[in-house]
């Protein structure tokens, strides 16, 4: 169940049990790994071995759902805008021209179609290592986990906070809609066209960003009254020694990198279309 405040959810598994930093580690070489590819198949395969991840951690699906149509829907509204501006780059990467319709210089092939879909599957790929960070890793401990490997503990201390009102943020902006809604507000399909839905989000935007100023504000005199940044150091209350299966994981994570280096010189070099 995750915790006020925070989006981490508190589970008995293996991935719960690494280091805050280990984790910001696998997912820093994770994103690269996948972002250095561009070859559908490569994403296919982090995007099945992160959900295998997720079941190891034990997070169920409807904690996620939420966060996984959010990426969905902007790699498909990502995909209509790059069909729409560049309808023959996919052309232009693998050499052949396959086309689907024209209309006066218009021209959509099938190559960029695949250039689409692969796209919407490398977001797709680095989204369960994302969603594993963020419902693992508690922020307390993650602060300490950064200021442990040198990260100034004023930054550790600001990541943990924002880590800590992404969910605050997430129930203003439901409060604040259930406001307008009660003022006659149109947001839900069928109460409105789409294009007035979406214009009505703006009368969430701005109290939400007040919002979040004052909040920001609030945090910030609460830790000027206590000195915080005198000193150079501090100590971590959730502060926690490396264990034996963070140097494990964290040696998978190096050949991870290595491996991925190496298929990328040698096997995957460039853009993978399997109708050539």
């Amino acid at each position: 169940m995750a915790k006020m405040g925070t989006l981490y959810i508190e589970k008995n598994s293996p991935i719960h049990q690494l280091d805050g930093s280990i984790k910001f580690l696998m997912l820093i070489i994770w994103t690269a790994s996948v972002f250095i590819f561009n070859d559908f198949r490569v994403f296919l395969g982090f995007f099945i071995i992160g959900m295998g991840l997720l079941k190891i951690a034990k997070i169920p699906f409807k904690e996620i759902r939420p966060l996984f149509i959010f990426i969905l829907l902007f790699t498909i509204m990502n995909s209509i805008f790059l069909i729409l501006v560049t309808p023959e780059y996919g052309s232009q990467l693998t050499g052949t021209s396959t086309t689907i319709f024209a209309f006066k210089d218009y021209k959509l092939t099938v190559e960029t179609l695949w250039f689409a879909l692969t796209l919407s599957m490398k977001y797709l790929a680095v989204f369960p290592i994302m969603m594993l960070f963020i419902f693992t890793t508690h922020p307390s401990k993650f602060a300490s986990s950064l200021n442990k490997i040198g990260v100034s503990y004023k930054v550790a201390y600001a990541i943990n906070i924002a880590l800590r009102y992404i969910p605050d943020v997430r129930d203003e902006f439901k409060n604040i809609m259930h406001a307008q809604e009660a003022r006659g507000v149109a947001f839900r399909k069928g109460e409105a066209s789409m294009l007035t839905r979406l214009r009505n989000y703006n009368t969430i935007l701005i109290p939400l960003v007040l919002s979040s100023l004052n909040r920001i504000e609030i945090v910030s005199n609460a830790m000027n009254l206590r000195g915080f940044g005198k000193n150079k150091k501090r100590t971590w209350y959730n502060g926690e020694k490396y264990k034996k299966i963070d140097f494990v994981v964290l040696g998978i994570i190096i050949l991870e990198l290595i491996i991925a280096l190496y298929l990328k010189a040698e096997i995957f070099k460039g853009f993978w279309y399997p109708f050539n």
